[in-house]
């Protein structure tokens, strides 16, 4: 698994969008290493493509495996085979892609997001296999792109195909904690705020003759910022942290020297929003600030929002969280407790078309995305068991 785990994590899927290449060298070697481990003698498996320009081949790949069970029933594990830059290098203490083992852990990029559960929910069938176990259930298992970039190119579009049906039982393995302990049902709102500030470029020892981009939008991120959490205090225990949040991100990149005033400046907000709150007012306090700002500074600023409106709960009492719970049960000796998240994972769109989704791991807190991404091996493990758990129906 560890071997698996590495062989897959050398191959960078980073989107076209955020500076890569897609996904198609690793959906190429994924096939390989199924066939490899003798998954393709009963499963059948399929590329499903969506159309992307900015992709090498102008399209990217998802992967589907699906293994008859005793029932036709599915039992579908979703994760996804792109990842997120490196971030910045010096950071690091190894090769981003060229994993290593060091004492319990593996460490490298997407190891943990979400190469882990990739490779446990293989190795979960393949265990099934060779013990002779035959599933209880027909087992879907996705490999899908474009999640990182919030799955425009991957589920999203796909979910339009009618791959899945109402009556299948999801798991989404892309988010945990160390205890394996909490079973996520609902996740916030995703709303995102992009800002262009267009201002006047100059010389920066004449700036009275522009207009400092830099300073406009110096002063549009602390006012939205401040009002929308002045705004929006309301809290609800059902979600880890229990309030909205409202974080300034991004900066892009302005001008290339120290002695210029810039005429533009691009920042966004990634904003996970609690169920109770409007995004309409929210949005009506923002869009106030920017013409307020406009109006004071002579800048013209313009607004991108990307909004997805919180998806309804998976119910605790739900078949596959009552699956999922017995599963962990059994191989961790814990009592999982369900509850939501910020957002950003696969379950929302399935909720959102009535297809009951759980999300779960045993993962390392807070590794994602950083520098040093690891995972511990254990957890790889445990995560193949209780999958295969699962899997059989048990």
């Amino acid at each position: 698994m560890v071997d698996t785990l590495t062989r897959l994590c050398k191959i960078p899927a980073i989107s076209p969008h955020n500076g890569g290449t897609g996904e198609d060298a690793k959906i190429k070697e994924l096939e390989k290493i199924i066939r490899e481990l003798g998954l393709d003698d009963k499963a059948k498996i399929k590329v499903e493509y969506v159309d992307d320009d900015k992709a090498p081949n102008k399209r990217r790949p998802s992967l589907f495996v699906e293994y008859p069970g005793k029932s036709s029933r599915r039992l579908c594990v979703l994760t996804h085979v792109d990842i997120v830059p490196e971030g910045d290098r010096n950071s690091w203490t190894l090769d981003p892609f060229q994993p290593e083992v060091r004492g319990s852990r593996l460490y490298g990029r997407g190891v943990s997001d979400n190469g882990m559960c990739l490779v446990a929910s293989l190795f979960a069938l393949k265990a099934l296999i060779n013990a002779g176990v035959e599933p209880g259930y027909t087992v879907s298992l996705a490999f899908v792109a474009d999640e990182e970039m919030g799955s425009h190119f991957g589920l999203e579009p796909l979910l339009e195909r009618d791959i899945y049906r109402r009556d299948d039982l999801v798991v989404v393995p892309d988010s945990g904690n160390d205890a394996g302990d909490f079973i996520e049902i609902a996740e916030k709102a995703d709303w995102k705020l992009k800002f262009t500030v267009l201002g006047k470029q100059v010389h920066a020892a004449l700036p009275h003759t522009g207009l400092n981009a830099c300073r406009v939008a110096n002063m549009l991120a602390y006012e939205v910022d401040e009002a929308l959490h002045k705004a929006f205090t309301e809290e609800d225990d059902t979600f880890d942290p229990p309030f909205s949040t409202f974080e300034p991100t991004r900066r892009y990149a302005n001008v290339p020297n120290i002695n210029t005033v810039p005429g533009r400046e691009v920042f966004e907000f990634d904003c996970r929003v609690l169920p109770s709150v409007s995004l309409d007012e929210a949005f009506d306090i923002v869009e106030k600030i920017r013409r307020d700002i406009e109006q004071k500074t002579g800048a013209k600023i313009e607004l991108e929002v990307s909004r997805n409106d919180a998806a309804p709960t998976t119910s605790p009492d739900s078949e596959i969280v009552k699956l999922l719970t017995k599963s962990v049960r059994e191989v961790l000796g814990i009592e999982p407790q369900t509850g939501g998240i910020g957002g950003g994972t696969f379950a929302a769109l399935f909720r959102r078309k009535g297809i009951p989704a759980v999300v779960w791991s045993q993962e390392c807190d807070g590794v994602a995305h950083q520098p040093d991404e690891f995972t511990e091996i254990k957890y790889l493990v445990n995560n193949a068991k209780v999958f295969a758990l699962m899997m059989a129906g048990e």
